[in-house]
């Protein structure tokens, strides 16, 4: 029993230690970007930009607009680099950076009605597409919404295929209806999904800015 628990102690000391060694090497970092160094800015491009591109698609449910935000983010990272506090929690001061270009992003979509419509499309695609299908209590809100106003034979095969991860044979076979007719409600119930988000785009778009503002930051 002393053994492991020495050998407990030795591991989370190894931990602390990497994670000084680590702090230690961000600030170096942090002071050389301070400088201009045009390589300290890389290293920290290269360590942050995929998890703060995953954080930002997450809320905007488009590859290419989360690609732009993440180009702006470090844009503004260079362009403020001698004001970039090393003693200060550098992930946090991303993630801010990036919370307020998403609720900038929000905000001009809800002046620009192209832009709107392709917002929720996008995030009508991403989610109608299995990617955290009602997942969170924000964006499941409308699409159970926009589900129960499917006829009964749709919404079942939705709940089947969409929803219990049943493949169109599977679901044929409980509802004694042939593989075909299943993706031909399938189609169908996804078009009349997208249609009802668009009928109500303006409380699409506000619960995607509010999920938008206060998951940037989990």
């Amino acid at each position: 029993m002393k053994i492991g628990t020495n050998c407990f102690k030795f591991g989370y000391n190894l931990l602390l230690l990497v994670k000084i060694v680590e702090d230690i090497y961000q600030k170096k970092l942090l002071l050389r970007l301070n400088r201009g160094d045009e390589s300290a800015f890389n290293e920290l491009y290269q360590a942050y930009s995929k998890p703060l591109y995953l954080r930002i698609l997450r809320m905007v449910k488009s590859a290419d607009i989360a690609d732009e935000l993440l180009q702006e983010l470090f844009i503004k990272l260079w362009n403020a680099r001698t004001t970039v506090d090393s003693e200060k929690s550098f992930q946090s001061y991303l993630y801010t950076i990036a919370q307020n270009l998403v609720y900038n992003y929000f905000r001009k979509a809800a002046h620009d009605q192209a832009l709107i419509e392709a917002l929720i499309i996008n995030a009508a695609n991403y989610y109608l597409n299995g990617q955290e299908l009602l997942e969170n209590k924000e964006t499941a809100a409308i699409l159970r919404q926009a589900i129960e106003q499917l006829p009964p034979q749709r919404k079942r095969v939705f709940q089947l295929c969409k929803i219990e991860g049943k493949s169109y044979e599977e679901a044929g076979r409980i509802m004694g209806i042939s593989p075909a007719t299943v993706n031909s409600h399938m189609t169908k119930s996804i078009q009349a999904i997208k249609d009802y988000i668009l009928r109500n785009r303006d409380m699409a778009i506000l619960i995607m800015t509010t999920y938008a503002v206060s998951g940037i930051m989990k």
